[in-house]
């Protein structure tokens, strides 16, 4: 399973950057040709000497690092500003693959934090190592081993569920076998990704044929209503702010090869989202860089945020958001790490209900 793991992402071979450039970009051309935004809130660019392009959309509530101690009263983080400390209050709570002490946390793990207030001294939350696979099962191993196809633009990962863990999971993904989707929240190891508790709830469909979107009369309902996720960072900085969307423009050819991806991946369960139609939302088409309005329905906080990758894995999963009452059915976003942590989301839940204005 893991020599099968090491096989190339489909046929992309592309290699580009991972600093904020590359996901600034787009928008920084966007806002030279329709004007700038330099309102409160307002997602702003500009190109330094260097003509790096760099997005004045600063973290105010989540802080990711490296944990270098805790104690009972005190976080320090190795962040990207350096060393940070982080007093702790009596209520503040931890997660490390469950509910634990934060003075139990582990010196060299990586860790996002939640300030209480924005841009405040105390953090409120705090994960260690969590990680998060969502896609299409390739290939099962024994009773724990999966190895799960994240979609042409993330490869494929390793998932091992325990047997304290397989209960949990099954109620919310009966069909663990290959062909099928799963998403699942865990403990992040070395080359693996340790399941512990299942991401959403998710209709037993073979993962190629997911639900058609209703039909709708003229354009497409904006604002729009569902569920918003989150995955782990990859090539992404880890305090990106932004959002994998859904429904990139096919001019794009974002995340496909000239020849189509399902004519690289050699895996006859492997599945092409954009080969699958629009999943059960209908979305309007984008281009990476356009700044969407993305409101968490549950903590009731708003925040603008750019489209920074495509998302179209997201198609496949037609499932609803439970957190505070019952979502419409189907992803809307995808969100970066740091963008969840940011608007409310907690991360070991999973998702939250969800509503998108495009354009902002």
């Amino acid at each position: 399973m893991r020599h099968l793991a090491d096989i190339p992402r489909w046929c992309d071979d592309v290699t580009d950057s991972a600093n904020p450039t590359r996901f600034a970009r787009r928008s920084l051309l966007k806002a030279a040709v329709l004007g700038r935004r330099d309102e409160p809130g307002h997602i702003t660019l500009s190109a330094p000497a260097g003509g790096a392009a760099v997005a004045h959309n600063s973290l105010v509530y989540a802080v990711t690092g490296r944990i270098l101690d805790v104690s009972p009263h005190i976080l320090v983080l190795h962040t990207d500003r350096g060393e940070q400390r982080f007093p702790l209050a009596a209520a503040t709570e931890a997660w490390r693959g469950g509910s634990i002490a934060p003075a139990s946390l582990r010196q060299g793990d990586r860790a996002i934090v939640r300030r209480s207030l924005p841009g405040g001294p105390v953090v409120d939350r705090i994960w260690a190592e969590i990680g998060r696979v969502t896609g299409t099962i390739l290939d099962r191993e024994g009773p724990n081993g999966l190895l799960v196809d994240e979609g042409p633009a993330k490869g494929r990962r390793i998932v091992m569920i325990g047997p304290e863990a397989t209960g949990r999971i099954q109620v919310r993904f009966p069909r663990l076998v290959p062909g099928y989707l799963i998403d699942v929240i865990g403990l992040k190891r070395d080359g693996f990704l340790q399941a512990l508790i299942p991401a959403t709830s998710q209709p037993p469909y073979r993962a190629g044929h997911p639900p058609a979107a209703p039909m709708v009369n003229g354009h497409v309902p904006d604002p729009v209503s569902g569920t918003a996720v989150w995955h782990e960072p990859g090539e992404e900085p880890e305090n990106l702010l932004g959002l994998a969307y859904p429904a990139l423009d096919p001019e794009t050819s974002c995340e496909r090869g000239a020849s189509g991806a399902m004519a690289c991946s050699g895996e006859k369960d492997a599945v092409d989202p954009h080969d699958t139609g629009p999943g059960c939302v209908r979305l309007p088409y984008l281009s990476v860089g356009s700044v969407l309005r993305l409101r968490n329905d549950c903590a009731e906080r708003t925040r603008l945020l750019p489209v920074t990758s495509c998302g179209a894995t997201a198609r496949l999963f037609c499932d609803r958001c439970v957190t505070c009452g019952t979502s419409r059915k189907g992803r809307i976003a995808d969100l970066t790490m740091a963008s969840f942590v940011e608007l409310g989301g907690a991360l070991e839940v999973g998702c939250f209900n969800a509503t998108m204005m495009i354009g902002g």
